[in-house]
């Protein structure tokens, strides 16, 4: 099973894949003019299009692949007791200085710290995934390691 995403991150790699494919027609138009000026050795302008346009070609490969494999996963509300999954808006608290926190869990490529949405991937999304309300859980974060008890799941 590939990564899970939400739709809406689903549908942010599906129009990044449209905006790769209409750059094709800009990068051949490049090419074409590049080419207009003459020997294709010493013609800077020619190599760095063509460049750009097999980076472009590997990144609409790279973004189709992951398409393929992933899992869109839906936001369900989640009650009290239910385990932190893709979706789920979690309350902390740490318990060394008491500080309450408010996170939702989404994919990587929704991740915003400003906007309290984390991934699975940054410490506190990891430990949080598969815990419960009331659960303590251990991250090692850049001050040292610290211990949250999970006071809600929504």
């Amino acid at each position: 099973m590939g990564e899970q995403l939400t739709q809406k991150s689903y549908d942010n790699l599906k129009a990044k894949i449209e905006s790769l494919k209409k750059r094709r027609a800009v990068i051949s138009k490049t090419i074409g003019e590049a080419r207009d000026h003459g020997d294709l050795r010493e013609n800077s302008a020619y190599h760095a299009a063509k460049d750009e346009q097999g980076l472009n070609e590997m990144r609409i490969k790279d973004l189709e692949a992951r398409l393929e494999s992933a899992t869109v996963v839906a936001k369900i509300a989640k009650g009290d007791g239910d385990a932190v999954a893709l979706g789920s808006t979690v309350r902390i608290k740490a318990l060394d200085t008491g500080r309450e926190d408010e996170y939702t869990i989404v994919s990587e490529d929704e991740a915003d710290v400003l906007e309290n949405k984390i991934s699975p991937q940054s410490p506190v999304g990891g430990a949080l995934l598969g815990k419960k309300t009331g659960e303590v859980i251990e991250v090692d974060v850049p001050r040292g390691l610290v211990k949250y008890k999970i006071l809600e799941i929504k």
